[in-house]
Parts: structure tokens; sequence; C-alpha cells
């Protein structure tokens, strides 16, 4: 047949029903092929997320092995400085200030001159003392030249012997007159010198407040003169809690750190206790000394003391993991499966961010580091991050 000539109906053959139902038979299989995927998949990612919400369900928690800090304990204080001798200089004679010869800030010796009063009440009253001595003296030398003639008459019976003895009185009489004027002038003259203010001992000029011209009165009731601190070495007064009390003895070591200084260490020594506890604080005063050779620590001035304390094998854990309630002190530990344990323990020394841990757990144990509210006996957990060892 040549390509030309056209396509007689009777030619075209309908396609068999076979084949027909062989093509059905594929489009089945590939419907319920897309359809068990979808599904097969469906159910894959059903239970991916079921994984994952109960996963996530569980609380995630964070765990550290308890250990120890590889070093000494210290505890760390506030504390106050103070002058190892210190003296508020007040005037012992009332008048008007002359002259002042140091300032502040100005190192003194032992009995230098500070300053000098104008006493001129003082003075008059010395000298009145004086001739009141000279007086009673010239007296005291008549009776005694009037006594011995009496009794030189006596005994020529030339005068009574109770006459004699009336002068031997009055020559008695006149020589306590002499003894007294003495001791007030004496007195007067002791008052006199403290127109003169002098430093008790070597040291440092703290304060001044007085001026040429300032009106000076006698006694405490008036403002200090100067103020004089020995500052070559200091007191370091620290309230210690009593729970620490049976670390810390005299002659322990110690570390003084001032803000100004950072960095700078100043070694110190405890020196006493003052062997009773403060009830409103639940502390005791402890004294410290420490070298000033230099200057560098102020008197007056705030500073942190490291007390060291004896070294102990104890385990340490962090502060955030403790647990307090109606069982005492337990901490949360997560075992092998992952579930909760809380054992009880038994608290040493609070170190601050650690505590020292005296009974109650292993060394093996992983400790929960912040439990979570309601957490209880059993439940799982899910671990998320394990630090190596518990650092302070």
């Amino acid at each position: 047949m040549s390509l030309d000539q056209p396509i007689a109906p009777s030619d075209i053959r309908p396609p068999s029903t076979r084949r027909l139902k062989t093509a059905g038979i594929v489009a089945a299989l590939v419907i319920i092929a897309i359809v068990a995927s979808g599904y097969l998949s469906r159910s894959r990612d059903d239970a991916r997320v079921k994984a994952w919400t109960a996963d996530q369900a569980l609380p995630s928690v964070a765990v550290a092995t308890p250990g120890d800090s590889g070093k000494a304990p210290a505890l760390s204080l506030p504390g106050r400085l103070e002058a190892w001798a210190r003296a508020s200089l007040y005037a012992r004679v009332s008048g008007y200030l002359k002259s002042w010869k140091v300032d502040i800030g100005e190192p003194v010796k032992a009995g230098q001159l500070l300053a000098e009063i104008e006493a001129p009440d003082i003075d008059q009253q010395l000298l009145q003392a004086r001739a009141d001595l000279a007086t009673a003296q010239a007296n005291a030398d008549l009776a005694q030249t009037t006594a011995k003639r009496w009794q030189s008459l006596v005994q020529h019976n030339a005068v009574s012997r109770q006459e004699a003895e009336e002068k031997s009185g009055d020559l008695a009489a006149r020589q306590a007159q002499v003894k007294a004027a003495q001791a007030n002038v004496e007195r007067l003259e002791a008052l006199s010198s403290f127109k003169r203010i002098v430093a008790p001992f070597a040291g440092v000029v703290t304060a001044r407040a007085t001026d040429v011209g300032a009106l000076i009165n006698a006694g405490g009731g008036g403002p200090e003169l100067f103020e004089i601190s020995d500052t070559r070495r200091l007191r370091v007064y620290v309230n210690v809690p009593q729970s620490y009390m049976s670390a810390v003895k005299p002659g322990a070591k110690a570390a003084v750190t001032v803000p100004e200084h950072p960095g700078q260490r100043f070694p110190a020594t405890i020196m006493a206790s003052a062997q009773a506890v403060d009830a409103s604080t639940g502390t005791t005063l402890i004294q410290l000394q420490v070298n000033n050779p230099d200057g560098l620590l102020l008197p007056g001035g705030f500073a942190y003391v490291d007390i060291a304390l004896p070294a102990a094998a104890t385990l340490q854990i962090p502060a955030s993991a403790l647990i307090y309630d109606k069982d005492g002190l337990r901490v949360a530990v997560a075992d092998a499966d992952n579930r909760v344990q809380f054992k009880t323990i038994a608290i040493e020394r609070d170190l601050g961010s650690t505590l020292a841990v005296g009974a109650g757990l292993d060394a093996t144990d992983r400790v929960i580091v912040n439990p979570p509210d309601g957490i209880a006996e059993g439940d799982a957990v899910r671990v998320v991050e394990t630090p190596a060892k518990a650092r302070p």
C-alpha cells in the first residue's frame, strides 16, 4: 500500500480487552503504592513527633560529679583597718592657740611639739602661787627661830613649858603651809606645761581641728586639737561566723586586699579573738595584725580578709544543688537510667558558691546542679550537660 493512500475504517483495529485490563491493574498498583508510601511516611513522621515530644517532656538537667577544689579552702570576709595606736589630743588648759607646728599627713616623733597655747590666767596663778610660797617659807623660818629661842628660855626657867610648846606647834603649822604652797606651785607648773601639745608616740598626724587664735577649752569638752595614728602596722577587725570559729585560731595566716591596690595581697596574722559570740549577728570579733611599712594601707579603710582554713578531704558540690524541705538537706542525683534519686547530706562548710559535704555522697554520684521545682523520686530526666568536676 502506498503511503499516499487513505486508511480505510476497516483497517483500524480497536484495542484488545486484555491490554486494557493490564493498563488498569498497573494504574491501580501505582495509586496503591503512592497511597501506601504517603501513609507510611506520615506514620513515620507521627512516630518521630511522638518520640520527640516524649523526649522534650522530660525535664532537662545539668549534672556534676562531686570533686575537690584542688587547693586549701579559704574564708573571705569584709574587715576594717585600724591604726595600731591612735590618740585624740585635747587641751588641758584654757586659752588661745598661739601656734601649730605640724599639719595632717606629716610624720611626727614621740615628744615632738605640735602646738602651743597662750594661757595668761595660768601664768598669773603661777606667779601668785610662787609669791604665796615665798610668804609661807618666810613665816616658817621666823617660826623656827622663835621656837628655838623659847626652847632655850625654858632651860633657864624664863618662860613656861606651855608657851614653848605653843611656839613649836606654830612652827609645825607654818611648815605645813609651806608644803601646801609648794604643792600648789607644782600643780600650776604641771598645768603650765600642758600649754605645749606634744606627740605621745611616733606616728602620722591624721587630723588637725584647730588654728591660730582659736579659743581652747580645757578637758575633753572641747573639740580635739590633733589626732595621731601609728600606721607602721595596723589592726584588722573581722566578724567571723560562729560555725568557722573552730577552724580560726590565733597564729593562723591570712591575706588582706584593699580596693585601691587591686591584685596586691598583704600578709596578716590572727592575733586574738573576742572569745564571745555577738547574739545579734552570730559572729565573733577577730583581730589580725598586718605590717604597713610603706604606708599603703590606710587606717579606717575597708578591706577583704582571706583566712586560710585547714584542708579537709571533703567533697564539694555547687550550692545551687542543695534542696531544703521537710525531709532536711538533700540533693538530687541521676542514676545510670537517668532517673532521680534523693540523698540526704551533711554540710561541713559553706564556701560560698560551693558546699563542702561531710557525709551522704559518693565521688561518682551525678548531682543535679539546678533541680527543677516539683521533681520527685524516680522521675526520668534528660541530662544535657555533664561538667567534669564541681569547682568553686
